[in-house]
């Protein structure tokens, strides 16, 4: 049951439940479930977290939520509460955790307490029996899904289709089987695949703020790149970094920094110059994509068409042009770091003036 202290609203699917969830990577993938049914951002979650004085950072979720490993408790608690789960509910996710720790079997279905047909079933913090079977065979897909970074995640059958008509499904992004809540990426020029699209500068000076541009892929070892879906074919490009938590790829339309890229913190789903449409480039050229701002319905290109290093992305007029190639490569998750959940104290949020760039001291994107 959902928490009425955390004024969500009613959802008319019932929350995924973990009782019969059996190892590590089907317990992640009922995670993820539970995230689907919030309907909540990142960004959503980590503020609804901290409303109940939890930590939990959103490059903390994305990291979690990407791999197969158990999570720490004290994700499961500050996470399940953020989702909006009452406290019995945090329970009985904590339990499923600890049994899976200690490797205990989950129970059978017959084994599961009825809860009766008297409508009271949702209430009592158990789902009815005959629903049992449905959640199976949802983790069982969502296993499926999370056998490889790039597999599609499958949980239609826990969440009502009435609730979010827009809502990516199984497969969000044609030719591209990243999976539902998100994948880890990198983002390759096709003519230059050494290079990656990662944090550069405006090489004539007229914008000085982190911008998105080609570097050598061993040298753009942050931010990561997570590709979040917010609709059919239709992506979010977040930058995610240890220090500054996330950033989205917003396209700029006016000013110095016109249609260059830069990374702000004020990430929504409904902002239109942060949704990116996905284009396979066809049959023979299969890992093959054009990437198109939503807002202008133009091409994400290289300045000038220039194959250095450096060079800075641009939107521009779709022309087929070499240099509108991009080929995008799905990775495991990077390497969480030694900390669990790091405090609010030791992960600054973006702001909009004072950091500095670790890079030339110039100021970091959007902060």
């Amino acid at each position: 049951m959902r928490d009425t202290g955390s004024h969500l609203a009613e959802s008319p699917a019932q929350a995924p439940k973990p009782a019969l969830v059996g190892t590590p990577t089907e317990f992640t993938a009922a995670l993820r479930a539970l995230r689907s049914w919030s309907g909540l951002t990142y960004r959503q979650l980590e503020a609804k977290a901290t409303a109940h004085t939890d930590s939990l950072p959103a490059s903390t979720i994305a990291t979690t939520l990407g791999r197969t490993t158990l999570p720490r408790e004290r994700f499961v608690v500050a996470f399940t509460r953020a989702c909006g789960l009452a406290e019995e509910d945090v329970r009985q996710w904590l339990e499923a955790r600890r049994r899976i720790a200690v490797g205990e079997p989950a129970p059978a279905v017959d084994e599961l307490e009825p809860t009766g047909d008297d409508g009271d079933g949702p209430d009592s913090g158990a789902s009815v029996p005959s629903r049992r079977p449905l959640w199976r065979r949802a983790v069982g897909l969502a296993l499926a899904a999370t056998t490889g970074a790039a597999g599609a995640l499958a949980i239609g059958g826990l969440l009502d289709s009435s609730k979010s008509p827009t809502a990516p499904g199984a497969m969000p992004v044609a030719g591209l089987r990243i999976l539902a809540v998100g994948s880890w990426a990198l983002i390759h020029p096709a003519r230059t695949p050494g290079l990656c699209l990662t944090e550069g500068r405006d090489r004539t000076g007229q914008y000085e703020t982190a911008v998105a541009a080609q570097r050598l892929c061993s040298k753009a070892v942050l931010p990561h790149v997570f590709l979040e879906p917010v609709g059919a074919d239709i992506v979010q490009i977040q930058w995610h970094h240890p220090k500054y938590s996330i950033g989205c790829l917003t396209v700029l339309l006016n000013g110095a920094g016109r249609d260059l890229l830069e990374p702000r913190e004020d990430c929504t789903d409904e902002n239109r110059a942060q949704q990116f449409r996905i284009e396979p480039l066809g049959p023979q050229a299969p890992t093959h994509f054009r990437i198109r701002p939503v807002i202008t319905d133009e091409c994400l290109s290289l300045r000038g068409q220039d194959v250095k290093e450096g060079t800075e992305v641009v939107q521009g007029r779709c022309s087929g042009a070499a240099d509108q190639d991009f080929l995008i490569e799905l990775i495991p998750p990077p390497q969480a770091p030694a900390a669990s959940l790091p405090t609010a104290a030791t992960v600054p949020h973006h702001s909009s003036s004072v950091p500095t760039s670790e890079h030339d001291g110039r100021p970091e994107p959007g902060r």
